[in-house]
């Protein structure tokens, strides 16, 4: 059975949300998953101000984080964060720049990788942040695995490097059927490919 690892930061719990429908098309497709929230590095009063925020750190303080571990465990990882500055959030960066030692010992390497995020606004550094996140994975030896346009449904979401969202107060835990249907075709992708690999 292909085992996914869903590793993902979420402040307002958009992430969340996204992170539980691709672990859901993922163990659809056959595959074992651990889903895995990357810890929190800002206090809780310094978004206090932000209920989203604040509703987000609640509902998952308590849930076991990602470590090095999960990535070693997993054939297959996807990686989600929102956007910030054209690029992933800093609390998965953190994440990301604390496996050199896995680096190191090729850990990391063979494994297939892909991404998701949202943004605030439109045009609002989605495909960058996939970009960039790639070069990381790119750096491990990582297999990336895009949707691409190999769907029909791709032509609707309009991103080939990865799943995205445009996120508002009003969307927090229910997405308009593009969204779902990107999420899932990534989820199904990537297992399939993963799968295919370890053949």
């Amino acid at each position: 059975m292909t085992k996914v690892a869903v590793i993902y930061y979420s402040a307002t719990g958009h992430g969340s949300s996204m992170a539980r429908r691709v672990a859901a098309a993922a163990e659809a497709a056959g595959a074992e998953v651990r889903v895995r929230p990357v810890a929190e590095t800002q206090t809780p009063e310094s978004f206090a101000h932000n209920p989203a925020w604040t509703a987000n750190y609640q509902a998952t303080k308590d849930l076991p984080v990602a470590t090095g571990d999960d990535i070693v465990w997993a054939d297959a990882v996807i990686f989600g964060s929102p956007t910030r500055f054209g690029s992933v959030a800093s609390q998965l960066r953190a994440f990301l720049d604390s496996l050199g030692g896995l680096w190191s010992q090729g850990q990391l390497a063979d494994k297939v990788y892909a991404g998701f995020t949202s943004t605030n606004t439109p045009h609002g550094g989605q495909e960058t942040t996939l970009l960039t996140l790639y070069v990381t994975l790119m750096h491990w030896g990582g297999i990336i695995v895009p949707p691409g346009y190999t769907e029909p449904l791709k032509f609707a979401d309009g991103n080939p490097y990865g799943a995205s969202l445009l996120a508002n107060h009003d969307n927090i835990e229910e997405f308009d059927e593009t969204t779902y249907n990107a999420l899932d075709h990534l989820a199904r992708r990537v297992v399939s490919v993963a799968a295919r690999l370890g053949g």
